[in-house]
């Protein structure tokens, strides 16, 4: 199970939410390394098809050198720290008043621009309407008003240039009194933008140290992880429950694969055959040829093969996993017999289980047969609630999915193991009590019926 995650670097959502938050860090740990390998080789490859062209390039391309100091290390001249410069915070203090000023200054000249003509218009306006009306008076018509009518029009010519002097006065006091109002606005909401990107830059170096922190953090952890991993890898080669007997599996092997098949004759009719409940059709139809332990011969067997899918799709498919893949290496049973272990409890939901280890004692503990993958559920009765451990068997061997990468040949060898070392260390479980089961009839959920 854990190297198909690794190949498709992909984890069930389902499956993800039976793991606990130690086997999520180490089910992480483990991906984000598999993905640092692929990268690294990815690198290198990269770097092998790169060196013959960088090595022509480099030969034809221009050099830069550095402005070298007294010490012999490259100059560098830090604004505000040199002799004679000013504290870098005034060089930003005149740098924002001078954008201010500069910035006011061109609306200022803006806003100028549209009076002017707008005085000038409403001027120029007024002096024709005045030309209009003394021209249209009848009394300019007589020739002895007419230096009368020159004056009275010089004087009202006067008059007029004065009052437009005067308005442009008022306009460039309140002109200059806007400008100066600008310029103590823009630089307020550059001082103030000033200070939020100072905050902002504050915010993200204690968010960088936090994520450092973190980071930190996670290795630590998984080099724990990775120390306890090796510690109980040696000591289950020390106890000899690592699953590397060779001869145990070819055994199981030769057993599950010499059993005889009987073929299945269909009720309905004799040339159609009716698939089983939760097993796929091969296309084009399969079949298996088994030999049988007495005669030594080879059966064809009628009904088609069923092809082990990554998850089981129903409890008919699970029930058909365990009795022809678990049931041969004793699954369930008594380490050094063939009594079922108490331990077992067969096909039982997560809520049943904590059920049962509800007023059970911390270190109590049952297995059952997992729906979600091909293997099964420990649950665990801790002082403050429970926990689920996953536990893979689609291989050759028994081992806790993402928290003890031990590989163990039997289920109870995994059980019995447990019993002496820790499943994690954080949590520190040892399988201390067995959770027997009870009623008077158990059917395990029909793997054994």
């Amino acid at each position: 199970m854990m190297q198909q995650i690794l190949r498709d670097m992909f984890v069930d959502p389902e499956l993800l939410a039976e793991l606990n938050e130690e086997q999520r860090q180490i089910l992480f740990y483990k991906i984000r390394q598999e993905q640092v390998r692929r990268w690294t080789d990815h690198e290198s490859q990269e770097e092998s098809w790169e060196r013959p062209l960088t090595k022509e390039r480099n030969e034809n391309r221009r050099s830069v050198q550095w402005l070298q100091g007294r010490d012999g290390e490259v100059w560098v001249w830090v604004m505000g720290d040199a002799p004679g410069d000013k504290p870098y915070e005034m060089i930003v203090k005149e740098l924002m008043e001078d954008r201010a000023r500069r910035q006011a200054q061109l609306e200022a000249q803006e806003l100028w621009r549209k009076k002017e003509e707008e005085i000038k218009q409403k001027f120029r306006d007024a002096i024709a309407k005045e030309k209009a009306r003394l021209v249209a008076g009848k009394w300019k018509e007589e020739a002895d008003d007419r230096k009368a009518a020159k004056q009275e029009e010089e004087r009202i010519q006067e008059k007029l240039k004065k009052q437009e002097e005067e308005e442009r006065q008022r306009e460039e006091e309140e002109i200059r009194r806007a400008e100066e109002k600008r310029a103590k606005e823009l630089y307020m909401s550059l001082e103030q933008e000033q200070k939020r990107s100072e905050q902002r830059d504050k915010e993200w170096e204690e968010q960088l140290r936090r994520s450092k922190e973190a980071d930190e953090e996670m290795t630590r952890k998984a080099r724990w992880a990775r120390d306890e991993y090796k510690r109980q890898s040696l000591r289950a080669i020390e106890k000899g429950h690592v699953a590397g007997l060779s001869g145990h599996f070819q055994k199981q092997s030769h057993r599950r694969h010499s059993t005889f098949i009987e073929p299945s004759v269909s009720p309905v009719s004799s040339n159609e055959v009716r698939p089983r409940l939760g097993l796929q059709r091969a296309e084009p139809p399969l079949y298996r040829r088994r030999q049988s332990r007495r005669h030594s011969t080879t059966a064809l067997m009628d009904s088609p093969a069923w092809v082990q899918t990554p998850r089981p799709s129903s409890r008919e498919m699970v029930i058909l996993w365990f009795t022809e893949e678990q049931k041969p290496k004793q699954a369930g049973h008594e380490r050094n017999g063939n009594a079922i272990a108490p331990w077992f409890h067969g096909i039982i939901s997560r809520e049943d289980s904590e059920t049962l280890l509800m007023n059970a004692a911390e270190g109590s503990f049952l297995v059952r047969v997992s729906e979600r993958i091909w293997g099964y559920t420990l649950s665990y009765r801790t002082a403050g609630g429970f926990k689920h451990f996953l536990i893979d068997a689609s291989g050759d061997y028994y081992s806790f999915l993402g928290v003890d990468q031990n590989r163990h040949a039997t289920l109870a060898d995994l059980i019995d193991f447990h019993k002496e070392e820790i499943i994690t260390t954080t949590g520190k479980e040892l399988l201390l009590d067995a959770c027997k089961r009870t009623g008077p009839s158990v059917d395990f959920g029909g793997l054994f019926p």
